[in-house]
């Protein structure tokens, strides 16, 4: 399978530099001629809206997803619409920062109904899909790794992140392709395949063996057993075309200088990806 050639589709999640700032995370991206950022709300809540926009925009950076949206369920009626309007809030940043992803993180069920919970995150795409339509903006279903069924999503195979994104227009929802939630599918082709038309991004990082932390055992692209070539060579055959994103949850990647990370996710990215 042929290996990458150029960095030109190379996109720095910002959660893998998470010590840096918005203006850290934009110089380090500049030196190392890093031409996309994936960002994440917190990041771009702390240095303001408005900042963001022009540092990334100045810099000449393309932005290729804003993380994130979802956690629909919630305990309560107006508790659930106090999350679809914070919902409405992102799509209107992603809008703004020049992005057309929204990533949405589906969220867990937070009174053990996991079949209540599905059913009210299919409702609530469904609610928010003509807001994110009329400001250009596509939903982007990332399906999580089971283990995250009780902390982050009740979302948890690409085949239902499929079923879910198949009840709209591909040009208003999608799904998103994460190597390190995905790669232990064993329908994972034959869904990247149901995708085609819907892949609105590919996050790449790594499975460590023994996984040394559930939310912050990523690994850097190499260093684990997930078959990135591949499952990559996948997504480009169902049609995707777009940036690559390197989205690492890792204490030692992030305690990393910018310019040492932004480097070595550079060498893998190309060796691995």
């Amino acid at each position: 399978m042929e290996p990458l050639r150029s960095i030109d589709r190379l996109s720095l999640n910002q959660i893998t530099t998470d010590r840096l700032n918005m203006l850290e995370a934009v110089e380090a991206c500049i030196r190392a001629e890093v031409p996309w950022i994936a960002l994440w709300r917190h990041k771009v809540a702390d240095t303001g809206l408005a900042e963001s926009k022009r540092l990334v925009r100045d810099a000449g950076l393309r932005v290729s997803s804003l993380c994130r949206g979802g956690y629909f369920p919630a305990a309560t009626a107006p508790a659930r619409k106090e999350r679809m309007d914070d919902n409405r809030r992102a799509v209107e940043e992603a809008a703004e920062l020049g992005t057309d992803v929204l990533v949405l993180v589906c969220g867990p069920a937070p009174d053990r109904d996991i079949d209540f919970a599905r059913k009210t995150v299919e409702e609530a795409i469904a609610e928010l899909v003509p807001f994110a339509r009329s400001h250009r903006v596509k939903l982007g279903i990332e399906p999580l790794h089971p283990m995250y069924a009780a902390e982050r999503s009740v979302i948890n195979t690409l085949a239902q992140a499929n079923t879910l994104a198949e009840q709209h227009d591909p040009q208003d929802v999608g799904v998103i392709v994460d190597a390190f939630h995905v790669w232990w599918d064993p329908e994972l082709y034959a869904q990247i395949e149901r995708a085609r038309g819907r892949i609105l991004g590919f996050h790449v990082s790594d499975w460590i063996v023994p996984v040394p932390d559930l939310l912050m055992g990523r690994g850097m692209m190499g260093d684990g057993v997930i078959e990135l070539r591949r499952i990559r060579h996948a997504v480009e055959a169902a049609g995707y075309a777009g940036a690559i994103e390197v989205e690492i949850f890792n204490r030692q990647v992030w305690e990393m200088p910018g310019d040492e990370a932004l480097a070595l996710i550079k060498e893998r990215y190309l060796q691995h990806v």
